[in-house]
């Protein structure tokens, strides 16, 4: 492959350039010429990048720098075949923007795919930011031109800039009756990410979600750079007349639905249409085009449809002030959609686990590390992780932690005093301790954990991976007559009477109760539970649904199949408990 200012350049664009620089006096004779030829304007921005081009063109050895790897930017960029694709189905679906916008150009394959299917282009915008790509996108230009003499060319221009640098509302005010076509493909990056990187690529510094403080700390302030791209799109052109179409991560595009009840952006028809992102872009990335048309009442449901056979698969959004990813499925499980009585808990965050993580192996503890300690027994409990909720009951961990807090922020100074044998290796380890990169230890006492509270020391408990796609819920009994402790990637609820544990797991995994949260969850979600999910389980509605006869039966199964004594004797009790004040009152009343 040729290559020019690292760019790729064609044998035929190559050959044209060396052929027009060599009869063209100066750069502004050159803009001129190649704007009368393609449309482009201002191929060169100065005489140096002028001069440059010329030289390079006229020399025989071409550069043959290896393509660079700007994936860790979430720059995918977007192949030939997919962009016709994507323009294609627009065109076939009516679409004829007079102005084209691509606020992330890349090496222009949108660009080329707009100037083949729209016809009505009179402007085309192209933002990028890597330098490389925008000689490469001018390039390919060139090259569709060369090759397709006769197709329509409007005004082209390409941008060198940041898309958190431009003005798109300069466009939106100079062409404000003007049909227009946002098309294109955003970084699939976290803002995080892009800093950890030390990328000037980023937006203003802003807690953009608004999250609280704790919040915004623990990392849910994080946020996907596709997802403000879009936003700030929406905040230029929602108001003009046209649509916008982008491959984003599907998780950007249910924040962008979810966001839409408070939001109320002036788009409608909402559509998703799902690709395959490993066949696209050789990710394991779930991602989908976002349809859209602006200047409509807004919306606050997306269809989904298959990208390449165009079929339905399902529609998600809200319903009724509840956010759903199955509005049909949901439809026949929504009577149980309501408040849980009991709170669902995060587990124990800790950001130690070489330190705080043990086995118990011929009656010593040892890290992980594979370092050998003899430990007081008092802070030590059994532990499991999202990847350990596998069986319907767990009686015995392999894995132990330290819990140095009975609620966050004690102070730790105890553990010197009375157990002395676990305070030396604490200390021993300080600087594992101190390495944690989270602010939320910062002032906090030696040796801090979170997710920590009346509720961790609760002996029975009902728990399920935030993590994994399983709909299935796990008891977990004590160990050692002491509770079991779960990571932060697990939730539960805990119980002091193993009945309301066992009558509440019965409930949980009930089928229906399975069916109502595959109709609020989104499988391709980092964590498919949250506690916002789990807090819409109303177990008082469930147990109005089941029969005492399957009730009945359950415990009946898990009694054999896991050695308990469970009874039906406490069941009037925990619905009791679960009962609302109000409820209770009309009953007396009644």
């Amino acid at each position: 492959i040729m290559r020019i200012f690292e760019a790729n350049i064609s044998l035929q664009v190559c050959t044209f350039l060396k052929d027009f620089l060599f009869k063209t006096e100066s750069f502004e004779k050159a803009n001129r010429k190649m704007f009368d030829a393609f449309g482009i304007n201002t191929f060169f921005d100065n005489n140096d990048d002028f001069q440059n081009l010329k030289e390079s063109v006229s020399s025989i050895a071409f550069s043959s720098v290896g393509e660079p790897d700007r994936a860790e930017y979430g720059d995918f960029q977007t192949n030939e075949d997919l962009a016709f694709k994507v323009a294609k189905q627009l065109s076939d679906n009516f679409v004829s923007p007079e102005i084209v916008i691509e606020p992330t150009c890349g090496k222009g394959n949108f660009i080329i795919s707009s100037l083949s299917c729209f016809k009505s282009i009179k402007k085309l915008f192209g933002i990028e930011i890597y330098r490389p790509y925008v000689w490469e996108a001018k390039f390919n230009i060139v090259d569709f031109y060369l090759s397709n003499p006769n197709i329509n060319k409007p005004e082209i221009t390409i941008i060198h800039s940041s898309v958190f640098d431009f003005n798109f509302k300069k466009i939106s005010k100079q062409f404000p009756q003007t049909n227009l076509l946002i098309i294109g493909n955003p970084p699939w990056v976290t803002n995080s990410k892009l800093g950890s990187l030390n990328s000037s690529n980023l937006p203003v510094k802003a807690n953009f979600k608004k999250q609280n403080g704790l919040d915004a700390m623990t990392g849910k302030g994080n946020f996907d750079i596709a997802e403000y791209i879009t936003l700030m799109l929406f905040d230029a052109f929602q108001f003009h007349n046209g649509y916008l179409a982008l491959l984003l991560k599907n998780s950007v595009i249910k924040n962008i639905v979810f966001d839409q009840k408070d939001k109320q952006y002036r788009i409608g028809k909402i559509e998703k249409y799902c690709i395959d992102s490993k066949k696209e872009f050789n990710v394991s990335v779930e991602a989908s085009l976002l349809f859209c048309q602006l200047n409509m009442n807004p919306s606050i449901e997306c269809t989904e449809f298959d990208f390449y056979d165009k079929s339905k698969k399902l529609s998600f959004g809200w319903l009724n002030s509840k956010f759903v990813s199955n509005v049909e499925d949901y439809n026949e499980t929504k009577n149980i959609d309501g408040v849980c009585p009991y709170e669902w808990r995060q587990g124990i965050k800790h950001d130690c686990s070489n330190v705080m993580e043990l086995e118990r192996i011929n009656g010593h503890f040892i890290n992980k590390l594979s370092e050998e300690i003899t430990l007081e027994e008092d802070l030590i409990y059994g532990f499991l992780k999202s990847s350990d909720l596998k069986n319907t009951v767990i009686k015995n961990t392999k894995k132990q932690v330290i819990v140095t807090q009975t609620k966050v922020g004690q102070e730790t100074s105890y553990i010197q005093h009375l157990y002395p044998a676990t305070y030396n290796y604490l200390k021993a380890n300080i600087s594992s301790f101190q390495a944690r990169k989270s602010s939320i230890y910062n002032g906090k006492p030696l040796f801090s954990i979170f997710g920590i509270g009346d509720y961790s020391f609760k002996p029975f408990k009902v728990a399920i991976s935030g993590l994994y796609k399983t709909y299935h819920f796990t008891l977990v009994l004590p160990q050692n007559d002491k509770p079991v402790m779960l990571d932060d990637t697990c939730y539960f609820i805990g119980f002091d009477k193993i009945e309301f544990a066992v009558y509440a797991i019965i409930l949980l995994n009930y089928s229906k109760t399975e069916e109502f949260l595959k109709s609020i969850t989104f499988s391709d979600a980092k964590r498919v539970f949250t506690k916002d999910i789990l807090m819409r389980l109303d177990l008082l509605s469930i147990s109005k649904t089941i029969t005492q006869k399957e009730i009945e039966e359950q415990i009946i199964y898990l009694n054999d199949k896991y050695s308990l004594s469970v009874s039906l004797s406490q069941w009037d009790s925990f619905i009791n408990e679960m009962t609302p004040l109000k409820e209770k009152q009309l009953t007396i009343f009644g």
